[in-house]
């Protein structure tokens, strides 16, 4: 198990504000920080940082946590993956994890040591091998390249790695579940063999740049098809598909600072693409594109896509300019639109792909191809405006290739500016345009979801129930500071007329439940300590207000009551008691008119 002392040792060297910000752009709010939630879909920042309590917390859909669950939520990985990330990035030695009892491991710790010990397997064999050194070095990949992205190679031998995994002290169980082997398809119970043979190995990490999947090219094509060219790690207990994005371990930081991602397709055009200067570059060979910010909306967890999203709106897509890269990239395009990104398309040379051009051209023409990219929609237009076609198949396509991607859109702004372009590159009237945008709405294979709230509660919550969570809220805040900035005996006293003993007792624990949210709400709001003096009386009196109203209102359905009955003495108590209460109202109306 994991020592607190390192916990705490990583906490002491980084704060909530510079791990959140690695990943989020911050906005000052008083003594706290906000940001636009990375977990949901918004346009206004509902996401608190308070640098004070270490901590987070989400106003639209909950998500709260210190650095760690941050780390976990974000980055898609376990508590132990979050914290060797922010060891490492804190340079705290975790040995107390490194030297814990192999018997005590789990399941996943197992495969995450088998998948190193895969990795390293396939370096080395790498290394040894003549021709499939020669075919990545063909390809333009430097030594550095080769050793930053871990490429291997798996020997054709049927068995070899498995014997390898073996002999480290694996069991046929666990190598299975890695995705690593097999058994025969006809044999369920027949002896397990490697799923790789003869391939280059590219291994696929989280966001922690632990290795949890592989993809293999094939080094000995015979053309017959029979085996893929590229084959892929199936789905295992650590590896997701939609959770992850080839190359993101290596390219997030990247990504955020540059507050643009660039998306390819395969493996070779992602490790060109960083060799070249452009370490933004993530790819959905050997991993899956998610149709939503989330991978696993239980635990809140980002997809890949996702991941992206929070660190920039801004995605570039460079597929393969053939059939198969093409009908990707609509699919890519159609998702990243749906969840509100600025997707744009960078235009590649006929039969290239970003690694021929790379290759062959330079860095310098890729830095122009991915410069003059253009929005996606603008960009068919383009297309359209180069082709020879009749007016009625210009409409057409109009119809079915553009406006699908207007569909999708989140925002009905950027709809309607985009149904104005085509009206204006191609002469097609807006009306019939959004006609045919709304009729496709309703049908749409990629429609955008919406974001995860809170729970319609507090939507629905009177008046009286509003106060009374933002009273607590303030009397949970200021009794733990020393000294306060209210008298908060005299606003516990207060509240306990107003509302009575019993309930004041079920509030205040109920508060206590929720306490982080109900603190970080009223510390964003009153960074004036007398606004938030006179605030507090105002919401006091505003809840007497309401109290005495309901009590008014039962005295006079009392007051009808005693008039049927006649009696006389009721009615006198009564009205003795509704003028003590109106007197009272008065009372705390005058008040707001002193001074």
């Amino acid at each position: 198990m994991m020592s607190s002392s390192s916990v705490e040792k990583i906490k002491e060297k980084l704060s909530i504000v510079d791990v959140v910000s690695s990943y989020l752009k911050l906005e000052k709010a008083g003594s706290n920080y906000k940001a636009i939630c990375p977990f949901h879909n918004e346009k206004s920042p509902s996401f608190f940082i308070s640098p004070g309590r270490s901590s987070y917390y989400c106003f639209g859909c909950g998500a709260k946590g210190d650095i760690f669950s941050f780390v976990e939520q974000f980055e898609g990985l376990d508590f132990k993956g979050a914290l060797q990330t922010l060891a490492k990035r804190a340079g705290v030695e975790l040995e107390a994890y490194r030297g814990s009892d192999p018997k005590e491991r789990n399941e996943k710790d197992r495969l995450y040591e088998l998948m190193e010990h895969a990795t390293r397997f396939y370096e080395t064999q790498f290394a040894e091998n003549a021709e499939a050194k020669a075919y990545i070095e063909s390809r333009g990949l430097t030594a550095e390249s080769i050793k930053h992205f871990r490429i291997g190679f798996a020997p054709a031998d049927w068995r070899k790695l498995t014997d390898a995994l073996r002999a480290s002290g694996f069991t046929d169980a666990e190598i299975v579940s890695s995705g690593l082997a097999k058994h025969p398809d006809d044999k369920p119970q027949g002896e397990i063999y490697d799923r790789f043979r003869d391939r280059v190995m590219f291994p696929i990490g989280d966001s922690g740049a632990r290795i949890i999947a592989f993809s293999g090219r094939l080094l000995h094509d015979d053309g017959s098809g029979v085996q893929g060219k590229y084959i892929n790690s199936p789905e295992t207990p650590i590896f997701k598909k939609g959770s992850v994005l080839y190359g993101l371990d290596k390219a997030k930081f990247e990504i955020r600072k540059r507050d643009s991602a660039i998306l390819v397709e395969g493996q070779m055009d992602l490790v060109l693409s960083h060799q070249a200067g452009f370490s933004n570059t993530v790819a959905s060979s050997g991993t899956a594109l998610g149709d939503s910010l989330l991978s696993d909306a239980g635990l809140g967890a980002l997809s890949g896509l996702g991941q992206v999203h929070a660190l920039s709106k801004n995605l570039v897509i460079a597929f393969d300019a053939d059939k198969a890269g093409m009908k990707a990239a609509g699919r890519a395009e159609k998702i990243g639109l749906s969840i509100g990104m600025n997707v744009k398309v960078a235009k590649l040379p006929k039969d290239m792909d970003p690694a021929d051009v790379i290759r062959t051209e330079g860095a310098g023409q890729w830095k122009k191809i991915i410069d003059g990219a253009q929005h996606i929609v603008l960009f068919y237009l383009s297309v359209l405006a180069e082709s020879q076609l009749t007016e009625h198949t210009r409409m057409r396509a109009v119809r079915d290739k553009i406006l699908p991607y207007i569909a999708v859109m989140p925002s009905a702004v950027e709809r309607v500016h985009f149904i104005r372009e085509i009206h204006l590159k191609t002469g097609i009237p807006e009306e019939a345009l959004a006609e045919d945008v709304i009729r496709l709405m309703s049908n749409a294979e990629y429609i955008p979801r919406p974001a995860p709230t809170a729970a319609p509660q507090s939507r629905e919550a009177s008046r009286t129930t509003r106060i009374e969570e933002r009273l607590f809220g303030i009397l949970l805040w200021q009794e733990q500071l020393s000294p306060a900035h209210i008298d908060t005996e005299a606003v516990r006293k207060r509240l306990k007329e107003i509302i009575g003993e019993a309930r004041f007792k079920e509030l205040y624990e109920s508060a206590e439940e929720k306490k982080q949210e109900r603190i970080f709400e009223v510390e964003s709001l009153y960074e004036d300590p007398v606004r938030l003096a006179r605030d507090a009386e105002e919401l006091l009196d505003n809840l007497e207000e309401e109290s005495l109203g309901r009590e008014l209102e039962e005295l006079m359905a009392k007051m009808t009551e005693a008039e049927r009955s006649e009696g006389s003495t009721s009615i006198a108590d009564i009205l003795e008691k509704s003028q003590a209460i109106t007197n009272r109202l008065n009372t705390i109306k005058n008040s707001r008119f002193k001074n």
